[in-house]
């Protein structure tokens, strides 16, 4: 079930009404949040709701278990044994095919023509979210953050609960853990940034990035080698913003869901292009996973408290773990291991908190050298192979080919998703202070206006979230 999509709008318009009309009583609310979970989950195929309630059951018994012992060493090895089921869970299904088919590679390449079986696995939707959010319930249990919830409803709610269940963003054990034990907030801010995070998020999918899918950047990847430099250029800036656009979009739909619901959700994106280091853009790109893998894996690992080889080790490991993460394929851990190299470079230069004078022409430069080095990692993250990705790479030497997408759709679209990044930070708080004190019944018009518009200016059909694969 997509979300700019009328199954979604009837299925969170009746989700929405019995919602709020039972919150005085808040067990039967939560009942009802996650029999409606399960339902969404279930929209794509219902056998994969038995295996997201199963890693709910681990981690919920995970949790109590860690609790009623005060052994240090023994809640250190049901925490290991946790996190152990909830990795191999998510091993299986994401990486099992990788591991055989790469296998048989080098087994053939080395003389040994013996195949490993192969099976045909289908990767749940949205498993390697689910898996880091119960990750982080039993890890800040163990590290007492949180105390282990009693109740297993609360526990099955905050694993599946369907805004962010499928793409993100990965919400902290502590931060929806207690809004579930307080009744929701049905305040009249929440309501309006929640509409209007949708809109917004609505606007990003349905007109930016589809047509940036459609118009430029599907059909470039599909055969670089037959387009030049220009367009290769503009293929890749595309991909940037239509990447950018949708999964913040969804990020974006999926906070104000919630909002309307009564929970608040962390933001997940803080105008990533305007960064001047790679550092500095994973501050601002997918903040709930860079955030998860600096606490549960940087810091642990020992962050910067060690010496500066160690350091750099860590950030190197993190990056490719985290490139590893998006999926099993090599084009991926090369994204990853980019952008390690790059976090490792970048910490030769460091010069900590000593001042710097902001300079204006040093800044754009930082900028400009920051965002086209994430692009040059796009092409090998949007790839389907490494060969496809060199491929890419090659045919910046095609110099005699004709300019086919550098059209007034195309350019508008680009630039204008790059100019973005440099409004106002708050200015969509800016926006939300101005509509908030409408009446509701003008605000429902205005929300509603605004969605048939946005239907209206995009192209035919809803494709699939970026991050679905995931």
């Amino acid at each position: 079930m997509l979300f700019p999509t009328l199954d979604f709008g009837v299925f969170f318009l009746v989700v929405f009404v019995v919602g709020w009309a039972v919150r005085h009583y808040p067990e039967s609310r939560k009942l009802f949040l996650v029999a409606a979970s399960y339902f969404f989950y279930g929209y794509w195929d219902w056998r994969f709701c038995f295996l997201l309630a199963g890693n709910s059951a681990v981690n919920y018994a995970t949790g109590l278990l860690i609790e009623a012992t005060d052994d240090r060493r023994r809640r250190r090895w049901i925490l290991g044994v946790g996190v152990a089921l909830n990795l191999a869970t998510l091993g299986f299904f994401k990486y099992y095919g990788f591991f055989v088919e790469s296998l048989n590679d080098l087994m053939f390449s080395v003389g040994l023509e013996r195949e490993l079986p192969f099976l045909e696995i289908v990767l749940p939707v949205g498993i390697s979210f689910f898996t880091f959010q119960g990750i982080s319930y039993i890890v800040d249990v163990n590290r007492g953050v949180i105390p282990a919830s009693r109740s297993i409803l609360n526990v099955f709610l905050y694993i599946s609960f369907f805004p962010q269940l499928v793409a993100g963003p990965i919400v902290r054990a502590q931060v929806m853990m207690p809004q579930l034990e307080r009744p929701p907030d049905p305040s009249r801010t929440m309501a309006a940034m929640g509409l209007l995070l949708i809109i917004v998020g609505l606007f990003k999918k349905v007109v930016v990035a589809n047509y940036l899918a459609t118009e430029i950047v599907d059909a470039v990847f599909f055969d670089p080698l037959a387009y030049g430099p220009v367009d290769l250029t503009l293929a890749i800036w595309g991909y940037a913003i239509q990447i950018y656009c949708d999964f913040s979009a969804y990020s974006d739909i999926a906070i104000g869901v919630a909002a309307l619901l009564g929970y608040r959700f962390q933001k997940n994106f803080r105008q990533p292009y305007r960064a001047e280091s790679i550092r500095e853009l994973w501050r601002r790109w997918h903040i709930s996973l860079s955030t998860w893998l600096r606490d549960y894996l940087y810091i642990p690992l020992g962050g910067s408290r060690v010496g500066p080889v160690r350091m750099r080790i860590n950030l190197f490991l993190t990056m490719f773990l985290g490139g590893i993460w998006h999926g099993a394929a090599w084009t991926y851990i090369f994204w990853g291991t980019l952008h390690g190299l790059a976090m490792v470079v970048e910490s030769w230069f460091d010069r900590g908190d000593r001042p710097r004078r902001r300079v204006l022409w040093r800044i754009a430069l930082a900028v400009f050298f920051t965002f086209n080095f994430n692009c040059l990692s796009f092409i090998f993250f949007r790839s389907e192979t490494l060969g496809m990705a060199f491929d890419y790479l090659g045919a910046f030497g095609n110099l005699g080919a004709e300019v086919m997408f550098a059209t007034p759709l195309v350019l508008s679209l680009v630039f204008g998703g790059f100019a973005v990044h440099f409004l106002k930070e708050d200015w969509l708080e800016r926006v939300e202070a101005r509509i908030r004190h409408l009446p509701p019944v003008m605000l429902g018009m205005l929300a509603g206006l605004a969605v048939v518009a946005i239907a209206a200016m995009g192209p035919e059909g809803v494709a699939p979230f970026i991050y679905f694969q995931f």
